[in-house]
Parts: C-alpha cells; structure tokens; sequence
C-alpha cells in the first residue's frame, strides 16, 4: 500500500490514537472530537498517485495511525468508509472521484452459484485451520510468489513489508490457513468485529491457481461468520468499472456503501 508506513507528524499521533480507540459512545459524538482545526492536524492525506482501479485517474488517502482499535469502533468506522491495513486506518479520498465503495455479504442470505459449488467440490481436500496470525517464512515466500503470479512490481516484496500489511494488527485479528495435507497453499486475513468478519488480503500458492482459491476462501469465510451467528462479511472496496474488483459482485445478495451508514443493494 502506498500509505503503509505515512507517518503523522508530531504529538498527533497519540492524540490520534487516543481518539481511534474511542468506545461507541465516543463514536456516536463524532470520529474526533475536537475543533476543525485539531481534526485536521490529526490527519494525513498520501500524495497523488496513478489509480489501480481506473485508467487515468489518480487516487489518495486519508491515513490515521493507530497503535490500538476495538472491533466494535472498526465495525463503526467501515460503515463510514474506511479499512484497515496494517496499523493504519484509510479511506479514498480522491479528487472528482468516489468509486471505491465498501461492499458486504448478508451472510445469511448468501446461496453459493454453481460455479462456486464446483469450486467447494474442487476442494473437498483442503482443510483451514483458523488461529492467531503467525509469520512464518513459508508464508512468506509464498506471498512473494503469489505477487510474482498475479501482480505487478507495485507491491513491495520485502520481508518487513510483508509483516507490516499483513501481520501487524491493532485489533483482533485471525488467519485462515488453507492446507493441503500439511501443505500451507493459501492464507486469508480477517479482522473480527461483533457482527461480522472484513477480509484483510489473501494470498495463495500460484501453481494452483486452477483450485480457484481466492473463491474458495470467501466462501469458507462466510460459512465461517454463519457458523459464527455473524450477519456480515466485509469484502472491501467494491469499484464498478474495475476487471479486477469484478469478481466480489458475484457474491450475493450484496450490499454497497452509499453514504454513511447507508448500505444499498447492489441490483439497486
């Protein structure tokens, strides 16, 4: 991530900090309360940069630095917009442009398509271990492969990096390890909240793409937040006109974000 090591500047942080880690009845009063003029000190807007999504477009964020971030605070700030990565919390805030939308699943809404059950039979082999996350260099070389694989030299390969975005978490974190007999071939990252479960990043061993994992991985997800007795799976940002955000549209019923605190369907 272009942000992932935007730092603000001075004692803002731990005022920052402070305000990020606020109960909901904090929440309920404002994201920061403070003057205008203290809120804007607080936060940090990165650069312009090419968009990912769109061509010819730029994009920038809005960064806060946090050090610590009750589940039910992120439950809040993901209804206003933002993600998490790393210990940082984002959200687009691009000139002339709102495209990238938070996207949810109704867990208990959700019916898997035909091509998604063949992906589950596909499958049948693979077991998940769900535990704390754990950097291993396994994984790591792994993720780097997967880069290789399915991205280009935007995202960083380093080691620190690697922990930075994936394994440095503020919050209640958990990894779903996907094994192979004791084969790791992919892992997905969520954070945890009280009524649902937002999907981090996954990444998965190249040579078995033809396994469709990143599918798979949703839909163990959100059998997983069923199991659970959760309403939602977070899915991220959700761009329309974007080939590669396509995929998360076929997962419904749907929900986008329009507003704060106001989820649409995506049919609408």
């Amino acid at each position: 991530m272009a942000f992932a090591r935007a730092v603000v500047a001075g004692g803002a942080v731990e005022c920052l900090e402070s305000s990020v880690r606020m109960t909901e009845q904090t929440l309920d009063e404002g994201l920061v309360v403070s003057c205008q003029d203290s809120f804007d000190g607080l936060r940090h807007v990165t650069a312009e940069s090419p968009c990912p999504y769109l061509d010819a477009r730029k994009f920038r964020s809005e960064v806060y630095a946090v050090s610590q971030l009750d589940g039910a605070v992120y439950e809040r700030l993901l209804a206003r917009g933002y993600r998490r990565s790393g210990r940082v919390v984002y959200r687009p805030r691009c000139r002339g442009c709102a495209e990238c939308r938070q996207i949810r699943v109704p867990v208990r809404e959700f019916v898997p398509t035909k091509s998604m059950r063949r992906v589950l039979r596909r499958n049948q082999d693979v077991r998940v271990a769900v535990q704390e996350p754990v950097v291993t260099e396994q994984k790591y070389q792994m993720y780097c492969r997967y880069l290789d694989g399915q991205h280009d030299s935007a995202m960083s390969r380093r080691f620190d990096d690697f922990c930075d975005f994936l394994y440095e978490s503020p919050m209640k974190t958990w990894e779903f390890e996907y094994l192979l007999g004791e084969r790791p071939i992919g892992v997905g990252i969520v954070d945890r909240c009280p009524d649902g479960l937002s999907s981090v990043y996954m990444y998965f061993d190249p040579e078995l793409r033809e396994r469709s994992l990143g599918t798979l991985s949703i839909l163990r997800e959100i059998e997983y937040c069923r199991d659970l007795g959760l309403s939602y799976y977070y899915m991220g940002y959700y761009v329309a006109e974007s080939k590669t955000m396509a995929y998360k549209a076929r997962f419904r019923p749907n929900l986008i974000l329009v507003g704060e605190d106001r989820w649409v369907s995506l049919r609408e």
